[in-house]
C-alpha cells in the first residue's frame, strides 16, 4: 500500500473486518476518481465500508439512502422560486440553490435500484459528466450499492448501461457466505469483548490535498507494451471465444480502452511503484463484474492468467 494512504486503510482495517477486495476498489477509485458499485445482501457491510472511507477521507460528504419516491431536489438541493421583472410584467421561474450531491466530493448512495427512473437516469447523467446543467461539480466518487437483483429484494435490475457509469463493480457477500471464518471469528471476539462501539467516529486521516497529489502522479506510470498486449488478448479472448457482444455484454471502448489504462495505473500507484505489472490486470476482474454474463465472470482470472502466458 503506497505510505500516502496506508492511514485510510488502516482505518478501514480497523472498522471493518474482513472484505479485502472492497476495501482495496474503494481506495483505488478515491486514486483514479471513479464510481464504485457494490451488490451484495443486507449486512455485508457495503454502506459501513463507504461511510468509514467517507468520513476518514476528510471530504465534503454526501449520504443518501435512495427509495421508490426518491425526488431529484432531495439529491442535489432545494427548490427556490423567484419572481423576476421582465417588460411587460413579471416571471416566476424556479432554481435548484446546490446541495446535496452537487456540493460533496465523495457520496454515498445506499440502495441505488430503489431509485424511481426519472430520479435515476439524472442522477446517472450527473455522476458521468460532473456537472449539473453547464455547471461544473467537486465530486470526486460516488460509492453506490444494492442488494441482489432476485425477487427476494423486490428490485429492478439496473440496466448494464447505467451500471456503465460506474467503473469498478464489485459483488460482495458476508463474513459466513463467503467462507472467511477467521474474519468472522474476529468479529464475534470482538463484539463479546466489549470492543464494538455501535456508532463509532471516524477521524479523518487523509485529506483533498494526498488525493490530488496521488492522482496526479498517475500519468507518471509507465505502462509497458506486455501489458498493453495482454489488455488487447485478454478482449480478443472475451469476444471472441466467450461470445461476449453487443447483446450480452458491455464491453465499450470508454471503459476498457481507457478507464482500464488509469485504473492499471492507479493499481501500481497504491503498491508504491512507477511501472504497470502484468499482475495489475487482476483489476480487470472489478471492470466486468456486471459487464459480462455471470459465468463468463467466473472464467475472468483465468482469462487474465491466460492473456499474460500469451504475450511472454
Amino acid at each position: 500500500m503506497s505510505e500516502a494512504l496506508a492511514p485510510l486503510r488502516a482505518t478501514l482495517d480497523r472498522q471493518v473486518i474482513g472484505h479485502n477486495d472492497s476495501k482495496d476498489a474503494l481506495l483505488l477509485a478515491l486514486v483514479c476518481r471513479e464510481h464504485v458499485y457494490m451488490e451484495g445482501p443486507p449486512g455485508a457491510a457495503k454502506t459501513r465500508l463507504a461511510e468509514v472511507a467517507a468520513h476518514a477521507s476528510s471530504l465534503p460528504f454526501f449520504f443518501y439512502q435512495l427509495h421508490r419516491d426518491t425526488r431529484l431536489p432531495e439529491l442535489v438541493g432545494d427548490v427556490v422560486l423567484e419572481r423576476l421583472e421582465i417588460e411587460g410584467g413579471e416571471r416566476i421561474h424556479h432554481r435548484i440553490e446546490p446541495g446535496g450531491l452537487l456540493t460533496a466530493e465523495i457520496c454515498v448512495l445506499d440502495d441505488i435500484s430503489r431509485a424511481p427512473g426519472e430520479a435515476l437516469n439524472i442522477l446517472l447523467r450527473i455522476l458521468n459528466e460532473r456537472k449539473f446543467g453547464d455547471s461544473p461539480i467537486p465530486l470526486l466518487t460516488a460509492i453506490a450499492t444494492g442488494n441482489p437483483m432476485d425477487d427476494d429484494y423486490y428490485n429492478e435490475p439496473l440496466d448494464p448501461a447505467n451500471l456503465d457509469r460506474f467503473a469498478l463493480q464489485l459483488r460482495v457477500q458476508g463474513l459466513i457466505t463467503s467462507g472467511d471464518h477467521d474474519g468472522a471469528r474476529q468479529l464475534i471476539d470482538r463484539y463479546a469483548d466489549g470492543e464494538v462501539v455501535e456508532h463509532p467516529a471516524t477521524e479523518p486521516v487523509c485529506d483533498r490535498q494526498t488525493l490530488d497529489a496521488l492522482h496526479a502522479r498517475l500519468a507518471d506510470i509507465a505502462v509497458p507494451d506486455p501489458v498493453k498486449g495482454a489488455l488487447l488478448e485478454l478482449f480478443r479472448i472475451l469476444v471472441v471465444e466467450y461470445d461476449c457482444s453487443e447483446t450480452n455484454a458491455l464491453l465499450t471502448d470508454r471503459s476498457f480502452l481507457v478507464k482500464a489504462i488509469k485504473l492499471l495505473r492507479g493499481r501500481a500507484l497504491l503498491a508504491g511503484r512507477d511501472r504497470v505489472e502484468p499482475a495489475d490486470l487482476a483489476v480487470i476482474e472489478w471492470m466486468t463484474t456486471f459487464r459480462v454474463p455471470a459465468d463468463v465472470h467466473e472464467k475472468v482470472p483465468e482469462v487474465i492468467s491466460r492473456a499474460i502466458a500469451g504475450v511472454s
